[in-house]
């Protein structure tokens, strides 16, 4: 039986996820690939500390490039993160002959459209299942299983630790900070968690879909990006009497000319599948125009469900290696001449549905006031709603409007902002149907 040599950059919690399967599952691994993936590397600069993994001596080892030279070693597994070792470690790799197999989300953002250039330069493969919704096979699907499809639109939660914390404010009435603190302490946010609460990580990710849905380069810069520091019991209570649920949604759509791609805090009807995914899962959905709707769901993080993914993207390059056929599938779903650059839709473009709330005196005339600057700028209200009075004077005015444009929206906001009526900045959440 052929032998095919992985070794493995980085043995941190996923690092360690992927060689626990590689060793453990060694044989069932053989059974489905017909070939030994064999784990001749294990390199970190830390070899003290026990992982509870047996691993055979001289496997793990602290130069990684004795591993990245080592002519026998055919799979090479970066499991570093970041962008800068690893991009290096990557390339010197692929300028090896190595095939790579990457989880590293914000090196593809970032990078990915220099480092797919290199893979197809030097024949190999360079594999990324990981990257997007850990164990969700989300990247195999857009590539090989919706090949025959004109995708329309993509609406996914990303990011398990946002996740968590609006689930833990919807159902609890958690405050953020509380509902992070739990995050934090369950494992699910860094201790930085700055990243996944402004958006930054599903703004990874949805760069890398787009191009993958629609034949566009990588570009993360143009894409929208809000965070969910500023979502609060309140408002998500409000959205709960209107039937919706407040989810960060990563939000894409083919428009033909443009793409519009937008992440930001998300009212969406309670029959919507995705409002009914709790904690830290993660879920996307695809529309697409022979498969209709059509849904993904599971964990996006952890070792063993993003080591999975990995371990899943290994099996596949061992198949090609075996068979001769390496870059059968293209690394970013189209052939390298069809990609190209397709522009992000400004944000001031988008057009949908929105939920003010108002900090307003309490007086007569304000309602009048607020609706005539929407009106004067032809957004229509849907409902409106006045929440009882408060003791400092000031109440809680809720508004739901019918589709409207983003530049409309935001120029009413800042004209209601300058009345003396208005008390505190005005909040604003997207409503997608």
């Amino acid at each position: 039986m052929k032998q095919i040599n992985v070794g493995v950059l980085g043995f941190g919690t996923v690092g360690a996820g992927v060689v626990r399967l590689l060793v453990e599952n060694r044989d069932i691994l053989r059974s489905k690939v017909g070939a030994d993936l064999h784990l001749k590397y294990v390199a970190d600069i830390d070899t003290e500390t026990d992982r509870g993994i047996a691993l055979g001596d001289g496997v793990l080892i602290s130069d990684a490039h004795k591993m990245l030279d080592d002519p026998e070693t055919d799979i090479i597994v970066e499991m570093i993160g970041g962008e800068g070792i690893a991009k290096e470690f990557i390339l010197k790799a692929i300028r090896n002959g190595k095939h790579v197999v990457t989880a590293n989300k914000a090196l593809i953002a970032g990078h990915g459209n220099e480092i797919v250039e290199a893979a197809r330069q030097h024949g190999v493969d360079f594999a990324y299942e990981a990257s997007v919704g850990g164990c969700m096979p989300i990247i195999k699907s857009v590539r090989e299983s919706l090949v025959g499809n004109r995708i329309h639109a993509m609406t996914g939660i990303l990011n398990g630790t946002c996740n968590y914390i609006l689930t833990k404010i919807t159902e609890e009435g958690s405050t953020f900070e509380d509902a992070l603190r739990e995050a934090q302490a369950e494992g699910f946010a860094e201790a930085d968690p700055t990243l996944d609460v402004e958006g930054g990580d599903t703004a990874h990710k949805l760069a890398i879909l787009n191009a993958l849905a629609y034949g566009m380069r990588i570009n993360l810069k143009d894409i929208y990006v809000e965070g969910i520091t500023r979502i609060t019991p309140l408002d998500i209570a409000f959205a709960a009497e209107f039937g919706y649920k407040v989810k960060l949604l990563a939000i894409s759509k083919n428009r033909g000319d443009a793409v519009e791609a937008r992440i930001h805090p998300t009212m969406i009807p309670l029959n919507n599948p995705l409002s009914n995914v709790g904690g830290s899962l993660n879920a996307v959905t695809i529309s697409a125009d022979a498969v209709g709707d059509m849904m993904l769901y599971g964990h996006g993080a952890g070792m063993m469900p993003t080591g999975s993914a990995v371990v899943g993207d290994i099996a596949d390059i061992a198949r090609n290696i075996m068979t001769g056929a390496t870059g059968r599938i293209p690394v970013l779903s189209y052939q390298p001449e069809a990609i190209r650059e397709v522009p992000v839709l400004p944000v001031d473009e988008i057009e949908t549905h929105y939920y003010f709330r108002f900090a307003a005196a309490d007086r007569p005339g304000v309602l009048s006031k607020i609706s005539g600057i929407l009106g004067d700028l032809g957004i229509s209200i849907a409902s409106v709603h006045q929440k009882g009075r408060k003791t400092e004077g000031a109440v809680p005015i809720v508004m739901l409007t019918h589709i409207a444009r983003e530049a409309d929206v935001r120029k009413a906001l800042t004209e209601i902002r300058n009345l003396n009526i208005v008390c505190k900045e005005p909040v604003l959440i997207r409503i997608e149907q």
